[in-house]
């Protein structure tokens, strides 16, 4: 039968960079240690783990509010603890929420929540919570406590339509401007007036700004591209920055692959032919990964459009 539950997907990012660093063993000892220690705060939340994947954690609860408390506690208590860390090792979170109908056959789950929950998951990059409509209208509640911002529409694949997400901020030093009410979430989507965004590119000398509207751009080294970068590494047309839905979509065309690391993140997301979407700034590292420090490495920063939208309560909702 199936049950309405809140669903979490937790995982740790940079762990091949772990296992060159610790070799096979002591890896694979730090990230079940690591997996463990997200499957005791989940139960403490009153949450179930139903699997460790990897180096992933899958838990299922029956309270929203169980489950944000769940993975803010997460990503709070982990920032501090890697601090000491050698920066190479620092394996960081990433997590996804979403809430629905779940079905347990044999101890494992199914439904569409669970997909959902574990592609948030891969979109969200380290140190974030990307969490859906369903869990945000639980837990909005004046007084809650739970700070969020709209992401604007996301396409998520194996959806048809784009879906409106937001970012769980658990840092404690985010205002509390960013709270928001239940009755506000029907308005954030978004409207005419801030549909148009802004992508900001710079490399070495070379800076240009495009706005939604003139998208789609490449990436690459012919002339032919709208953003020229000129190293023998980087493909004719080696990527493309696509707008859909309100949001920067990064594509890779390219020979060699295409790398992105967010603002405030070690870790590096690698594309091969493959997508992901852009948030608020961030490096593109073109033929290369970040590891090589001669890569070609194109800055970007993201402004305007329901990319940066936050709702901020009015009077009579704070």
């Amino acid at each position: 039968m199936a049950v309405n539950t809140t669903v979490v997907f937790a995982d740790l990012t940079g762990s091949t960079s772990v296992f060159e660093m610790l070799g096979n063993a002591k890896a694979t000892d730090a990230i079940t240690r690591l997996t463990q220690w997200i499957s005791q705060v989940c139960e403490a939340h009153d949450g179930r783990v139903v699997k460790t994947l990897g180096d992933g954690v899958l838990a299922v609860f029956s309270r929203p509010r169980d489950a944000v408390d769940a993975v803010v506690e997460l990503q709070r208590n982990h920032l501090k603890r890697i601090l000491n860390w050698p920066p190479k090792i620092r394996m960081r979170l990433q997590v996804g929420v979403a809430c629905g109908e779940v079905v347990e056959v044999d101890g494992d789950c199914y439904g569409d929540a669970v997909n959902v929950a574990s592609r948030l998951s891969d979109l969200s990059g380290a140190d974030q919570i990307w969490a859906t409509d369903a869990v945000i209208r639980e837990v909005s509640a004046p007084g809650d406590g739970v700070r969020f911002r709209s992401l604007g529409p996301v396409n998520i694949r194996g959806k048809a339509e784009a879906q409106v997400l937001y970012r769980i901020e658990w840092h404690e030093e985010v205002v509390s401007e960013l709270l928001t009410a239940p009755g506000s979430l029907e308005m954030l989507k978004p409207r005419a007036d801030t549909v148009l965004g802004q992508i900001e590119l710079s490399w070495l000398d070379v800076s240009a700004a495009f706005r939604s509207s003139e998208l789609p751009i490449h990436l690459g080294r012919v002339s032919e591209a709208e953003f020229v970068v000129n190293d023998q590494r980087v493909s004719r047309l080696h990527a493309r920055i696509d707008w859909r839905n309100g949001t920067f979509v990064l594509s890779d065309l390219s020979s060699y692959g295409t790398w992105v690391r967010f603002t405030g993140s070690e870790t590096e997301q690698a594309l091969r032919r493959g997508e992901c979407v852009l948030h608020g700034s961030g490096e593109i590292a073109l033929g290369a990964s970040f590891s090589d420090f001669t890569v070609p490495t194109v800055n970007f920063n993201l402004s305007g459009g329901a990319v940066g939208l936050a709702y901020r309560a009015g009077p009579a909702e704070r």
